[in-house]
Parts: structure tokens; C-alpha cells; sequence
């Protein structure tokens, strides 16, 4: 389910993300508008090479289907009076800013109802991101259908019954992928305290990282901790260091602290 006409408005690393997924999905180009402030040189390429309107005259946009919103947060206060025209009470509003809720949405956009909040993370760009979504009450069964469609092009999607659960996924999720690219520096520069040269311990953490990560893809029944027991020998070395990090005070202690300071900074950015 693709929508027939779509107003993306910007389209940078999320946004041109999104894009390209739903192009790779059988989007029609001609079904997209770009409404982009600053377009990059790949942006312009790709929009005259596929036909995609970029920045037309706001008055030669019809009320689309969807108006996707893609900008950066602190862009959004510019941007939504050129939108009032555009998004009107059929047209679904989607949107992925960060710290944006949908009373700041409805607020800024008076004439659209449906609205869609969402929060995706990184791994988007090669589609293997993670997106939670909340509906307001406006939005129907097949609107929430294509919205499910058009986050699925950059990977998988968790619908939430509570728009205060977003601090939290932002915690968890939004901001998890740099957690993960932390503990690659650390196991490196532990790798190199107990001896091994800067370059084998930077290859070897990331490798194990990204081997791990595509081992639970491809076994997603498998729950992690039995992943965990799986290359865990009772007294062996991984069984050593696993004491340490499952300790009171070990990883599952650090990590909660990190994710509670994030998920409160969220609510902070949130208003």
C-alpha cells in the first residue's frame, strides 16, 4: 500500500533515506513532491534523473496523501507556515522529528488531523533501522496501514499505545546505536591494554559487534540470552568477563543509568 501522492519535506539523511526505500518499494516518482530548504547536489541529481518535483511554487501542490516530515526539529517552526496550505484534513501527517509531539504538530498544522508520530534510529540509512509509531485518534485503520508501509522501507516497526512511551524508545532505541559503536571503541581499547596493537583490536571489536548483530538477526526466534548461554563454557574465559559485567554494579546497572539520563533529556527536549 503506496500512497498515490506524498510530500516529503526535507530529505536528508532520514529523509533521503525514506526516500530511496520507497523508490526500491515501487513508489512512483511522479507520486513525490521534495520540499527541501537546502537540497544537497544528490538530492538535485536524483530528483531530475527520476522526475521527482524538488521545491516547486507552493501553490501548484495539491492536498497529497501524506506529508512526510523530515526536517530537523528547530527547522520546523519555518517550515510549517508554507505547509498550512498544503496539508489539509484528508491528508495524513507523518512525522520523524525528534522531541516533536503531536500537540506541537496539530498546533502548527491546524487543518491536518491525522497524525502520526515517529521515532526512527540510524540503521535506517541501510535499512535496517527500527521506528516506534503513535497514532492520534484522527488517523484510520488504512492511514495507519500507510504509514506502517512507508516506515517499513527503512526496517521494522513497533506501534505504541502511549505517545509518553517515545522519551523511552528515544532512550532505548533512538539513541541506542551510539551505545553500541561505544562498546566497539571500548572493547578496542581494552583489546589494546592487554596487548594487542590499536588496528587488530579496532578490526577484531567491530568485526565481533557486526557478526553478533547479523547472528541475532538471522536467528530472531532465539531469545538473546540464550545466545549469550549458547557461546558461554561454565568456567571459561567468557564466563570470567560475563562475571564482571553481570555484576550488581555491571553492565545492566550502567546501562539503566544511561537510559534513564537519556530517556529525561528526551522529556527535557520535549517540552
Amino acid at each position: 500500500m503506496l500512497p498515490h501522492s506524498l510530500v516529503l519535506v526535507g530529505a536528508g539523511k532520514m529523509g533521503g533515506a525514506m526516500l530511496m526505500g520507497w523508490l526500491s518499494e515501487g513508489l512512483s516518482p511522479r507520486a513525490v513532491t521534495v520540499l527541501d530548504p537546502h537540497p544537497s547536489d544528490d538530492l538535485t541529481h536524483l530528483c531530475k534523473g527520476e522526475g521527482i518535483a524538488l521545491n516547486p511554487p507552493r501553490e501548484t501542490i495539491r492536498e497529497p496523501e501524506v506529508v512526510v516530515l523530515a526536517v530537523k526539529p528547530q527547522m520546523l517552526d519555518e517550515v510549517a507556515p508554507q505547509l498550512e496550505a498544503v496539508a489539509g484534513p484528508s491528508t495524513l501527517v507523518l512525522s520523524v522529528l525528534a522531541g516533536k509531539t503531536i500537540a506541537n504538530l496539530a498546533a502548527r498544522l491546524p487543518r491536518a488531523s491525522a497524525i502520526v508520530r515517529s521515532m526512527p534510529n540510524t540503521p535506517a540509512a541501510v535499512g535496517r533501522g527500527i521506528t516506534a509509531a503513535i497514532p492520534n485518534p484522527a488517523v484510520s485503520p488504512e492511514q495507519r496501514t500507510l504509514a506502517d508501509t512507508l516506515l517499513q522501507a527503512i526496517g521494522e516497526v513497533v506501534w505504541l499505545d502511549d505517545e509518553a512511551h517515545i522519551d523511552a524508545v528515544t532512550a532505548v532505541s533512538g539513541s541506542g546505536p551510539a551505545y553500541v559503536f561505544h562498546l566497539v571503541e571500548c572493547m578496542a581499547a581494552a583489546g589494546v591494554t592487554a596487548g594487542l596493537p590499536a588496528d587488530v583490536a579496532a578490526r577484531l571489536a567491530r568485526a565481533t559487534v557486526e557478526g553478533s548483530g547479523e547472528l541475532m538477526f538471522q536467528t530472531q526466534e532465539v531469545d538473546p540470552a540464550q545466545l549469550r548461554r549458547n557461546v558461554t563454557s561454565p568456567g571459561g574465559t567468557t564466563a570470567a568477563a560475563l562475571e564482571v559485567l553481570m555484576a550488581g554494579d555491571g553492565l545492566e546497572a550502567l546501562m539503566t543509568r544511561a537510559i534513564e539520563a537519556a530517556r529525561r533529556r528526551a522529556a527535557e527536549l520535549s517540552g
